[in-house]
């Protein structure tokens, strides 16, 4: 499954699960605002919150679906209105990502959610982009913005929000598709995605987390992503798991949220370890950290202890993450270099 990785004492697999290189390739920038900077952009900007303190928010993150999280989610965005917002939310991720040894962040973010609010998209990408490149000055991390449309919203919303964003299109590097996935397959979404191909973006969507595999096969077809954000469902479709080993489409799968919203209420249950021993590219992201309780080694630390996987899969999942990465090969090899060496100091 992996290179020949020294051994690794089981006992150890926790702190080398911490410590290793990988990837995040699924975050949703407004998914990592805490209570606590909630509560504090809310005084900073006059917004009243209908929470009387941040214990009270926090209880209120007992989801039960992804409707009755996203409902909580923009709810939450409502206190981001100026460059410097956006800017401490995103230094405030990318400062948490440094400690759990993420090298390579590529974060979401939503336009639709803050120009509803008369936001503009030059307010959130200019202050979402200068917290990137702070965070490669300040960690070495590199960072990149993908915009993402709302797929509750119509097409020609989100035609109108590429266009919005197109003269500021240095600042990110790809599009994705995210929001309420039930009732908005991808293929309603086509003829915009063409459009973000023709001009050269990357090209990610989320499908298959409570969406059917087709939905799935959609996003591959239709919109001809690089990468599938969730995709788990896919587990139910034998063709479709061949299908994305063999074209090595990658899984950017998020375990927490998973749990959270009720997809694999149990993690002992869950997917991951079926998927890559299928020869799947799948990584572990966070997804939206702030809500479904973790960030990416969270994410890790939890998933292994309940599913029982081993160092050969923690290789094969920081590993994919650098693959599916829209870095620059030079770049992937040298993170595949600081991994191996990693690998080499946990040796048994």
């Amino acid at each position: 499954m992996s290179p020949a990785i020294p051994p690794i004492a089981p006992e150890r697999l926790p702190e080398l699960l911490a410590a290793m290189p990988k990837a995040e390739l699924h975050m949703h920038i407004e998914g990592s605002l805490e209570p606590e900077m909630i509560f504090a952009l809310a005084a900073r900007n006059g917004v009243a919150l209908p929470y009387a303190s941040v214990d009270e928010l926090r209880r209120a993150y007992d989801f039960t679906d992804l409707q009755s999280f996203l409902d909580l989610y923009y709810q939450g965005a409502g206190v981001l209105l100026h460059e410097q917002d956006f800017h401490d939310m995103a230094t405030a991720y990318l400062d948490r990502a440094a400690l759990d040894n993420v090298v390579r962040a590529e974060i979401f973010f939503d336009p639709q959610t803050h120009s509803a609010r008369g936001v503009a998209v030059e307010t959130v990408i200019h202050g979402l982009s200068r917290a990137c490149a702070d965070a490669q000055t300040r960690h070495g991390l590199s960072a990149a913005l993908i915009l993402c449309f709302l797929r509750h919203l119509s097409e020609q919303d989100a035609f109108e929000t590429l266009e919005a964003a197109l003269p500021l299109r240095e600042h990110f590097i790809g599009i994705g598709l995210d929001s309420s996935e039930l009732g908005h397959p991808p293929e309603k979404f086509a003829r915009v995605f063409a459009r973000c191909r023709e001009l050269g973006f990357r090209i990610v969507a989320h499908a298959g987390e409570e969406g059917p595999p087709d939905y799935i096969r959609q996003a591959v077809d239709v919109l001809k992503v690089e990468r599938v954000d969730h995709g788990v469902q896919a587990i139910h479709d034998p063709a479709l798991m061949q299908r994305l080993a063999r074209e090595r489409v990658p899984l950017t799968v998020c375990p927490l949220s998973n749990q959270k919203l009720q997809v694999f209420p149990d993690l002992k249950d869950h997917k991951l370890k079926a998927l890559l021993d299928a020869g799947l590219c799948a990584t572990v992201n966070s997804d939206d950290p702030a809500y479904f309780g973790g960030y990416v080694n969270d994410n890790f630390r939890t998933v292994f202890a309940a599913t029982g996987m081993h160092a050969e899969h923690a290789w094969q999942l920081a590993a994919n993450s650098f693959e599916a990465s829209f870095a620059d090969t030079a770049v992937k090899q040298r993170w595949q270099q600081q991994l191996a060496e990693c690998f080499e100091r946990f040796r048994s």
